[in-house]
């Protein structure tokens, strides 16, 4: 479904002259592949994960090949541009995410032997230039050693090609461990550097006129449904949008730019209405500090804006919602507004708690940060305006994890998406945390054009309702009480009777295993 713009001279709402959402990777993949194939001269792209093995799922895109390396070299052989940044980790503290990066740098360099001669490919492993100071890197010094430990122990379990490969898809590690004579992993007792931040956006820019933006990176992990059959650890829910107008325009500049602005080199591109940033850069000098400098957090602004206006429903959907600001402007503006209601959608558990058996210091935290900022929510806005809801299959589960909620698997929630009254809604790569707000790079955009709030709202809340829910469930006046009443009844009932996705969310166990760091920024999750 697509909004196009009306005939006014709002400069905000002319940025966005069209408007189609997509709602998981079913819409969204097929969308990008038709995109790529419809570009004429250019594609300009920056992704957190970007894999070119992910199968094609239109069937315009099969029609040339099965994978996206079979769409890459086939754009690049009718002439077309692509320039690709793919977001790189820090080499201890996400050794997995590293490789993954350098798996898309080694499919690159297939593409690259396999495309026409004469191809413009530009690709980047690119990772966030800031790093942490000398006394965050003493006092962390010892979960870096922990982390090395884990790493030499899985090394131990590898077969030869498999250390071959770990090292070839680690590179960032060679200059700080090497292999002994028993073929054993080896770090040195030092300080290492640790990179705080990193590119979390996921957007893609073609001809310079159209825009696809939002919280989906590319890779088979996250292809799901909007039925959410599957496994719960395979699941994945998401929101992107397409956009034509001005704000195509800004998101090229803001990727021509973004490297150098992180890198100090330049200052970001100016603000332009509808397209929302977070930038951060390298500190030149702050040995006590392990945060980047914040120079862009347009994203948080936005919101913090929309919270002061709102009067009748917030609608949030996030993948976390730990940024305590947010909460307590939401807390605020719900004390002197007694008519808003406010709608949280998120996962049962993030994906480090609900799938894993040890969620870690940084998963135990995170929990603890989300139940403190719903705490300010609650005693603010009450039971009777305030309803946090989690998303489950329509199916039994025998699992006592945090993979399951009221007997049912969950539905892992990844978008980010929020919607105030009917004057605005944010589409963005950004959680609800302070490392979204802050710290990472990532990019968005904030639409208030009437026509193409009620589009969002319709498209994303819709998902979760049944198939009959009327008109009543999507109204900003009567929408709470239905979709209340919906909740309550769903967690009482048996998987198999229940009308739509949503349970109550259970903070009590988010509680239970959340654990305060003094000391620790709260940007870290």
């Amino acid at each position: 479904m697509t909004q196009t713009k009306p005939a006014q001279d709002d400069t905000s709402t002319a940025a966005i002259e069209s408007l189609k959402v997509l709602v998981t990777a079913e819409e969204a993949y097929p969308a990008l592949e038709r995109a790529f194939l419809q570009a004429q001269t250019e594609v300009s792209a920056c992704f957190r994960v970007f894999d070119l093995r992910t199968r094609l799922r239109s069937s315009e895109a099969r029609a040339i090949g099965t994978t996206w390396f079979d769409l890459f070299v086939h754009t690049l052989d009718r002439g077309v541009s692509i320039r690709l940044v793919v977001s790189d980790f820090d080499p201890i503290a996400a050794v997995h995410l590293h490789r993954l990066a350098w798996q898309t740098q080694r499919q690159i360099s297939a593409v690259r032997e396999l495309a026409q001669p004469g191809a413009r490919l530009e690709f980047t492993v690119a990772l966030h230039d800031a790093k942490s100071g000398v006394l965050p890197r003493v006092l962390f010094y010892p979960l870096v050693r922990m982390k090395i430990r884990e790493m030499v122990d899985k090394w131990y379990h590898m077969t030869k090609d498999e250390r071959v490969r770990f090292r070839a898809e680690t590179p960032r590690l060679r200059s700080l461990c090497r292999v002994d004579n028993r073929d054993q992993l080896c770090f040195p007792l030092r300080l290492m550097d640790l990179h705080p931040a990193t590119h979390h956006q996921k957007l893609a820019v073609f001809d310079r006129r159209l825009v696809y933006i939002g919280g989906l990176d590319l890779n088979e992990r996250r292809y799901d449904t909007k039925r959410h059959r599957q496994e719960p650890n395979q699941t994945w829910h998401d929101v992107q949008v397409m956009a034509t107008g001005p704000v195509a325009e800004a998101a090229q500049a803001h990727l021509e730019g973004f490297l150098a602005s992180v890198a100090r080199k330049s200052a970001p591109p100016r603000a332009v209405p509808g397209f929302l940033r977070t930038l951060s850069r390298r500190r030149l000098s702050a040995p006590m500090r392990m945060s980047p400098h914040t120079v862009l957090r347009e994203i948080e602004a936005a919101h913090l804006r929309a919270i002061a206006k709102v009067e009748r429903l917030v609608y949030l959907e996030t993948q976390y919602f730990r940024h305590v600001p947010l909460a307590r402007a939401l807390a605020r503006r719900a004390r002197h507004c007694p008519d808003l209601r406010v709608i949280v959608v998120l996962p049962a558990a993030p994906e480090e708690v609900a799938f894993s058996s040890d969620p870690g210091l940084e998963g135990r935290f995170g929990e603890h940060q989300q139940a403190r900022s719903l705490a300010y929510l609650k005693a603010a806005v009450g039971q009777d305006r305030l309803l946090i809801a989690s998303p489950v299959q329509p199916r039994a589960s025998d699992s006592d994890g945090r993979d399951t909620l009221e007997k049912s698997p969950l539905v892992y929630v990844h978008s980010k998406v929020s919607i105030f009254d009917e004057s605005a809604a944010i589409v963005s790569s950004a959680n609800l945390n302070g490392r979204s707000m802050r710290w990472d790079t990532e990019a968005g955009l904030h639409i208030t054009q009437a026509d193409q709030v009620a589009l969002i709202r319709e498209r994303v809340m819709g998902c979760w309702l049944p198939k009959d829910a009327g008109s009543a469930f999507l109204d900003i006046d009567t929408g709470f009480a239905q979709w209340q009443r919906m909740v309550s009844s769903n967690s009482a009932l048996p998987p198999q009777h229940r009308r739509g996705f949503l349970v109550d969310y259970d903070s009590d166990a988010a509680k239970a295993i959340g654990l305060p760091l003094p000391g620790m920024p709260e940007e870290v999750v």
